[in-house]
């Protein structure tokens, strides 16, 4: 089934916009022509393909439709290169699911060596960012899985180490006596977002203890550190966005000599696997910059 690319155009300009409205000025056209080629991809298709709301979002068969768009896109941007064809269609899109303690430690470093592709970045803890492959909704994944999905690639990346820090004045309060079980039960502890584990995973590590402490939510790299640091409560935060505040005193670990390494691998769409090529180069290389290396 060969599917109308002006149609294909419109169901991706909707899903990354989130209206009618933004995607047909991103396309140039009016909302009305949107509608029209949405309505006509869906009849063709036999079931919806967008949820109307605000925003705008896809059935699974509109988000798997517009995934399979972007990748034909990018593999005619590929093959337009290779030809030396002037490619009159405008960038292509990778679409990858990672984790954002990456983004915001070692993965930004390999994303300027992708010429001519434009990045949309989805974030997910690295435990789940897999099933974004599993679904095919998008291209790549950075993940703490090493079993690959159906139809990918895998390369280990190395660890991303994480440190149990606060300020000293929190450790004052909290820790006095010692860290053990029964004190992290009752100290406030960071955590990104409801499946953010690490906390939990660095206690049973350390003490066996299968442990739910009092926790703030704060879905934010930089603000985690922020929080740790201002006295808010004790979080795992990346080494390399911590190790000034631990030369300068404003942070502590709650132990010493005793980090979180968290191994992360990529994974690829094989089908995509030419195409994908120099990205997936760009990454390993980045990792090795950035990540323990063991």
């Amino acid at each position: 089934m060969q599917f109308d690319p002006h149609q294909l155009a419109a169901l991706t300009a909707v899903l990354r916009n989130g209206s009618f409205e933004a995607a047909a000025s991103d396309l140039g056209v009016t909302p009305s022509a949107v509608s029209q080629r949405i309505r006509a991809l869906e009849d063709r298709i036999g079931g919806a393909l967008v949820l109307r709301g605000a925003p705008c979002t896809g059935t699974p068969a509109g988000t798997r439709l517009a995934k399979h768009a972007e990748d034909v896109t990018l593999l005619e941007a590929q093959l337009s290169r290779e030809l030396a064809l002037e490619n009159t269609t405008g960038p292509a899109r990778i679409k990858i699911a990672v984790n954002a303690d990456s983004l915001a430690t070692w993965l930004i470093h390999a994303l300027p060596n992708a010429q001519d592709v434009l990045f949309d970045l989805v974030i997910d803890d690295q435990d789940h960012s897999a099933q974004w492959l599993r679904r095919g909704e998008v291209s790549m994944a950075i993940t703490a899985l090493e079993k690959p999905a159906a139809g990918c690639d895998a390369w280990s990346l190395g660890a991303l180490r994480y440190i149990p820090t606060a300020s000293p004045l929190f450790v004052d309060r909290w820790f006095h006596d010692s860290v053990d079980a029964e004190t992290l039960l009752r100290a406030p502890c960071l955590t990104f977002d409801a499946r953010d584990m690490l906390q939990r995973r660095w206690i049973d590590q350390m003490f066996g203890a299968k442990l739910s402490p009092p926790a703030h939510y704060l879905p934010s790299t930089h603000a985690f550190v922020d929080a740790a640091r201002l006295g808010l409560g004790w979080g795992m935060n990346p080494e390399q966005l911590v190790t000034g505040h631990l030369v300068d005193g404003t942070l502590v670990p709650l132990i010493a000599d005793a980090p979180l390494d968290v191994p992360l691998s990529l994974q690829a769409s094989r089908i995509m696997a030419p195409t994908l090529a120099p990205l997936v180069r760009a990454i390993r290389a980045a990792a090795t910059e950035g990540l323990v290396q063991t």
